[in-house]
């Protein structure tokens, strides 16, 4: 596989950079396996579904995980240095890998002061990250993030306007659970759910699961290599409880549709998956997903519409068909759906 395979033009005002008001008037693309393509609303979901399936949302919640410090001056003849910093794994108590800039003014030793909170650089990687030990840790630590942080919008909007009080609310699902802020990006699919979509999913009869999956940044990160399989992917923390493995089990054994919502939840049910069903238990998954593979969990997904060239837009290549995602897409264009993050939904199912 070539990456120009999954590239495709898409003009620059089809990119949502504010939600939809509601969330849940979306509007949503339905895939089918064969056939048209159906345009509807997201509070159509629950027609587009049927009695017993299950929606299996990711309850991770977001960090401000986008933080300004300033690099003080080294010598001084020198000047202080602004710093962007982008959490996107946390490695113990008090210890984050981050993405910096700028990172060539950057050095292992050097100290980042933010508002309340200091860091000190232990390491950089071969891949342009680095591992910085903060001042506090534990709960102290997530309260000083959460107060001097802001929401960690994909660099697609940030670089478009300015993060701002509606973001709060905007870039964070309404299920997301409290005890779960570790998540550098939003598991976007789930930011369309409402009360009133989940009172129509319960009406119709859908369930509803929870797996966790603490999204890095390392989501945005673009694939480099023409050679798509010498990509590699940033692991990730994901989990899957007993009564989710058991609620899926039953359903599938009952011939019932699996369906995540977003491509976080699928990646951690795949990440999942055993010879005998889906496994209780934590993992760090690191799984790229590109056609030729066989899924074993999945029946259909919810998301919204992915990056050219992106490891996402490859993971919905690989369950409906890359012929049939380029037709797809072509067709979002051409109806003017929003995409991204903030932008509009589809409903692709499985390929037969």
């Amino acid at each position: 596989m070539r990456l120009s395979d999954f590239d495709f033009d898409l003009p620059e005002d089809r990119i949502a950079l504010r939600p939809a008001r509601p969330r849940d008037a979306a509007r949503l693309l339905h895939i089918p396996a064969a056939g048209r393509f159906g345009d509807h609303g997201v509070l159509e979901l629950p027609d587009l579904l049927q009695p017993g399936d299950v929606l299996v949302l990711n309850d991770t919640r977001v960090l401000h995980a986008a933080l300004a410090g300033v690099r003080p001056a080294r010598d001084p003849d020198g000047g202080d240095v602004k710093v962007s910093v982008n959490l996107h794994k946390r490695e113990g108590d008090c210890r984050w890998r981050v993405f910096a800039k700028p990172g060539k003014r950057l050095r292992v030793g050097d100290e980042i002061a933010f508002e309340g909170l200091r860091a000190r650089i232990e390491a950089k990687s071969d891949g342009g990250d680095f591992l910085i030990h903060f001042n506090v840790s534990g709960r102290k630590l997530e309260s000083a993030i959460q107060r001097c942080g802001a929401p960690p919008l994909p660099p697609y909007i940030a670089s478009k306007r300015s993060v701002d009080a509606s973001d709060e609310e905007d870039y964070q699902t309404t299920f997301a659970a409290a005890d779960k802020a570790e998540s550098v990006a939003a598991p976007t699919a789930g930011l369309h759910f409402t009360d009133r979509l989940m009172a129509a999913l319960d009406a119709r009869g859908v369930k509803r699961a929870t797996v966790t999956l603490h999204v890095g940044a390392g989501t945005f990160l673009p694939v480099k290599s023409e050679n798509v399989q010498e990509h590699q992917m940033h692991a990730e923390w994901c989990e899957v409880s007993d009564s989710t493995a058991g609620l899926i089990n039953h359903a599938k054994r009952d011939g019932k549709r699996i369906v995540p919502v977003g491509t976080t939840a699928l990646r951690t049910l795949e990440s999942m998956a055993g010879p005998d069903g889906l496994r209780a238990g934590s993992m760090e998954t690191a799984i790229f997903i590109t056609p030729g593979y066989e899924f074993r969990m999945t029946d259909a997904l919810l998301t919204n519409f992915h990056l050219p060239k992106s490891t996402l837009f490859m993971l919905v290549s690989a369950l409906a068909g890359l012929d049939r995602m380029q037709a797809a897409y072509a067709h979002a264009i051409a109806e003017r759906y929003r995409f991204f993050s903030y932008g509009d939904a589809c409903l692709i199912e499985a390929a037969e």
